[in-house]
């Protein structure tokens, strides 16, 4: 990796700060994230809500379950941005056999329900080691880093949480007076598949807003740590000084 292309300033933070920089590097380029991958999310979406007539729980369950797939097109991304170069949907769908399809069997089953997914899925997508080297450098990366890779899940799991809920209260509010009590009951208690499938709708929604802001703090935590173990923020210093 040429860490003097790195457009971001390189030193060794608090896991916590390096997560809000994360947050940041998505914001900046939200152009870039949400332009590319908003297609994917699309037929995603599309997708889960084929099934809605199979079993109403189905969409809600497909949207959950791929988002680690969703997530790689993201951090394809947000590897970009870290070196200031924008992205567009062609960009993406040039590197589409990498980034879709490669380890597909294991981010759908070994890694799914990871509790620090976003922190080491740069090490399985964009560091290209395989076997035991791999093992080997997830388990370096994650050496006293697990409580607080786990922590920033559950702090997003709650976003996420959070915003579904508000999303299902406004709904509530915005119906009619008087009928807001039945409102809530439909949608909670899913009466008929509108109800489901407003639902999925709100929840695909909390997901394409939630989950880009999600990957970006895990990839800038694998960033620091990087940073804390070989001392990129010097190379990148020296690199700049004697260009």
């Amino acid at each position: 990796m040429q860490v003097d292309a790195i457009a971001l300033e390189l030193r060794p933070r608090p896991m916590a700060e390096a997560s809000d920089l994360g947050v940041g590097l998505a914001q900046a380029h939200a152009r870039s994230v949400w332009g590319t991958c908003a297609p994917v999310f699309g037929a995603v979406f599309l997708l889960a809500m084929s099934t809605l007539e199979i079993a109403p729980w189905l969409p809600g369950l497909i949207i959950f379950w791929l988002k680690p797939w969703l997530d790689r097109s993201v951090l394809f991304v947000l590897s970009r941005a870290a070196f200031g170069q924008a992205t567009r949907f062609p960009d993406l769908w040039r590197a589409a056999g990498p980034v879709w399809w490669r380890q597909l069997p294991a981010t759908l089953l070994l890694r799914r329900l990871s509790p620090w997914r976003s922190y080491t899925q740069p090490i399985h997508q964009l560091e290209g080691q395989g076997g035991k080297a791999r093992r080997r450098r997830r388990t370096q990366l994650l050496r006293g880093q697990r409580g607080i890779a786990g922590g920033m899940q559950f702090v997003f799991g709650n976003v996420e949480l959070a915003l579904f809920s508000g999303l299902l209260a406004i709904a509530v509010w915005f119906a009619p007076e008087g009928s807001r009590g039945d409102m809530a009951a439909w949608l909670l208690h899913g009466g008929d598949l509108a109800a489901h499938a407003l639902g999925t709708v709100l929840y695909a929604s909390t997901v394409l807003l939630v989950e880009p802001f999600y990957v970006a703090a895990g990839f800038a935590m694998y960033l620091n740590r990087r940073v804390q173990l070989e001392a990129w923020d010097i190379e990148q210093e020296f690199r700049r000084a004697y260009a």
